[in-house]
């Protein structure tokens, strides 16, 4: 007897557990870099094909659940991909660090942080350390060889400088490709992470400046309607083409 009630309350433990791994629940985190403000981060569920960007701050929030992989591209940091666990769940937030690309983008603006408040006193001392080269501030790119070149792989920062310099060139107003961001957002939030990924081979480095670079298209801002769904992806498909003949050169 109480061999049965054992295997009946460890098959409904098994049961419970199985659902709360696949029940979406709402998951909050914060992206963090020492050295750089983060901001213009998106994140992606790969798997409920939903994303969203994080704030001013770094912070988001969205539905996922255990095992679930998360994708985040920006145009400063490498990307990076997370897979929940429970223990995620039950933490009232979640850190991710990013990696800032070692090569310094000059054309990319990066705003101050907002919740930062002046230096006060004597300041001459945080002076002083701006020039000490220890590993944060001078750190060293033991990815790349000293000419500068990578044997069968791509420069990301060489591929960046070259998709703005030709969206500079095609709207020379336009000074900072951060601001306006609604394309971006809609489609964060109406295109699947696998048409960006598998059908249109995006590496995950390469979302987010794809997208700042459609978005760069007026006919972009016509497009963000659920009945234009066909005429977007068409789009998005076409832009990709122009994308990847930049990244090619």
């Amino acid at each position: 007897m109480k061999t049965k009630i054992g295997i009946l309350l460890l098959t409904l433990f098994c049961q419970l557990s199985y659902a709360q791994i696949g029940k979406s629940r709402l998951i909050k985190g914060q992206v963090r870099n020492d050295l750089v403000p983060v901001e213009n981060v998106i994140v992606f569920n790969t798997k409920d094909h939903t994303g969203t960007n994080v704030n001013t701050y770094g912070s988001f929030e969205m539905m996922a659940s255990v095992n679930d992989t998360l994708v985040f591209s920006s145009l400063v940091f490498k990307s990076k991909r997370i897979i929940l666990k429970e223990e995620d769940f039950l933490k009232p937030k979640i850190f991710v660090p990013l990696e800032v690309f070692t090569n310094e983008l000059a054309e990319i603006i990066i705003k101050a942080r907002k919740d930062m408040s002046p230096v006060s006193g004597n300041t001459q001392k945080y002076v002083d350390l701006q020039y000490f080269g220890d590993e944060k501030s001078s750190p060293k790119n033991t990815a790349m060889p000293p000419d500068g070149s990578i044997d069968k792989g791509m420069d990301f920062v060489r591929m960046y400088k070259d998709v703005l310099k030709i969206m500079r060139k095609n709207s020379p107003e336009k000074t900072d490709f951060h601001q306006q961001t609604s394309f971006s957002d809609y489609v964060i939030n109406h295109v699947n992470y696998s048409f960006l990924s598998n059908t249109l081979k995006l590496k995950d480095d390469q979302i987010k400046l794809f997208l700042v670079f459609c978005e760069n298209d007026s006919k972009s801002r016509s497009l963000m309607n659920p009945s234009s769904e066909f005429q977007l992806l068409d789009f998005l498909s076409t832009k990709n083409k122009e994308f990847k003949k930049i990244i090619a050169n």
